[in-house]
């Protein structure tokens, strides 16, 4: 297999779980038009209320449970709640496909499913995302990084349900100026904010891991925006990196996720590839 699970010289079929904030703009964008791949089907929470949300697509496309699209997909594009990370990914990995993956924090609970995919030829892709410089990070693992150190500052409505803001009696609706909210590894994050820090994962997971990667989070009422600083020492290059991040209709995520999502479609079957 070749990660995908594609025919050679056929588009590849591309199948999306969840139609929120993201999912929907994947959909609409692959309905719309991406070289070299096809909409296959989609999987949402809600399959009586599915004709109606996807009535304004060009052409209509099956609705069909999780356990039903690794048969008729190549690549699984996951924008679900990381609780469903294992029962969308497991079948497709085992198949030797591809997952494309949103819940980067579910991977870190998933370690065998990397081992999977390793055994099966599959693959799991976690896209760019909420984050800038990723290639730079990677890059820099290929020598010594030092440390990496990452300061996120959200709306405090972004954070909103979180366990870890739970267990230890945060009510965001109570904060009234910039208050740190979190601090410890990137690990802990995944755990206490499986909604909120996938950034935080996929930025460990570039390079020294979820252990060693430190990380700050903040609720501030006063932002609009999901504002993330990383900063990186490493023996090759000493750099920092800072984005502010618009909200999409869920405030958990930022629009530039489902835009990373389809770039990353884009480059799957593209001529010339920019970026590792």
């Amino acid at each position: 297999m070749n990660g995908s699970g594609a025919r050679p010289g056929s588009a590849l079929r591309v199948a999306v779980v969840g139609a929120g904030g993201a999912g929907m703009k994947i959909v609409e964008a692959l309905d719309a038009g991406i070289p070299g791949c096809e909409l296959a089907a989609v999987s949402v929470r809600s399959r009586e209320t599915a004709p109606e949300r996807f009535a304004h697509l060009g052409r209509p496309v099956p609705v069909l449970a999780i356990s039903e699209l690794e048969p008729v997909a190549d690549v699984v594009v996951e924008c679900a709640p990381a609780a469903l990370f294992r029962a969308i990914a497991e079948p497709v990995l085992r198949a030797g496909k591809m997952v494309v993956a949103l819940s980067a924090g579910a991977i870190l609970s998933n370690g065998d499913l990397v081992e999977l995919a390793r055994a099966a030829g599959g693959r799991i892709v976690v896209p760019t995302g909420a984050l800038v410089g990723l290639d730079a990070v990677a890059a820099a693992a290929e020598g010594t990084i030092r440390s990496v150190r990452m300061v996120t500052r959200k709306p405090v409505r972004g954070l909103a349900g979180a366990p870890y803001l739970l267990e230890h009696g945060i009510r965001v609706e109570e904060i009234t100026e910039p208050l740190m909210v979190f601090k410890g590894t990137a690990r802990q994050a995944a755990t206490g904010f499986p909604a909120n820090l996938n950034v935080a994962v996929a930025l460990s997971l570039a390079g020294i891991g979820p252990d060693r990667t430190e990380l700050e989070i903040w609720a501030d009422p006063a932002l609009e925006r999901n504002c993330h600083t990383i900063e990186v020492d490493a023996d090759s290059a000493r750099f920092s990196m800072s984005i502010e991040n618009v909200p999409s209709e869920n405030p958990k995520t930022g629009r530039i996720t489902a835009l990373s999502v389809i770039a990353c479609l884009r480059k799957l079957a593209a001529p010339l590839r920019v970026g590792t």
